[in-house]
């Protein structure tokens, strides 16, 4: 168990190393591009590259943001139920959120597989399955650390009952 823990902090630590290098490329693809356009040597690939980079870059930030809990949540109806009851709401949204992306793990394996002879236009050989994959392997890591999230808050409310025990008890 320790060593897949390894394993997941490496995946982390890359994932959240590419988003940055990738949105960073992003940024500088389009204003070399913009700067091109300008002086009258446009450079072709700039709109297929960023593309490509943008898909990965929103499945990597869309996980590092699950993993740290900062998506948005509408938190108005939840916050007039009692506790028991927000933990199961909360399970119960994680869920649905899992099953969501468990079909675009399949169904984006499958366009990849189909749009794989496909081509980017400004990038010959480069083949689109590459920015498909994003999908499906975005979907998979956000499987894990929604799973992760589904844990974490059974084990809030486990330690919350203990906690409580334990000042009867005292």
């Amino acid at each position: 168990m320790e060593k897949l823990k390894k394993i997941y902090d490496y995946i982390c630590k890359t994932e959240k190393i590419l988003a940055g290098t990738f949105l960073v490329s992003i940024m500088a693809i389009t204003f070399a591009a913009g700067v091109g356009r300008t002086l009258g040597n446009p450079i072709n690939w700039a709109m297929d590259m960023s593309t490509f980079l943008f898909a990965w870059t929103v499945f990597f930030s869309a996980d590092i943001g699950m993993r740290k809990d900062e998506h948005v949540n509408v938190e108005v109806f939840i916050d007039f139920l009692p506790e028991k009851y927000k933990k199961f709401v909360m399970v119960f949204n994680y869920i649905v959120i899992i099953v969501f992306l468990a079909f675009i793990v399949i169904y984006g394996a499958q366009i990849t597989y189909e749009c794989r002879m496909r081509q980017f236009q400004g990038i010959p050989g480069f083949s689109y399955a590459w920015a498909a994959l994003s999908a499906p392997v975005g979907s998979l890591l956000l499987i894990i650390s929604t799973s992760i999230r589904i844990k974490e808050t059974l084990q809030k409310e486990t330690k919350q009952k203990h906690t409580l025990d334990i000042e009867v008890e005292e």
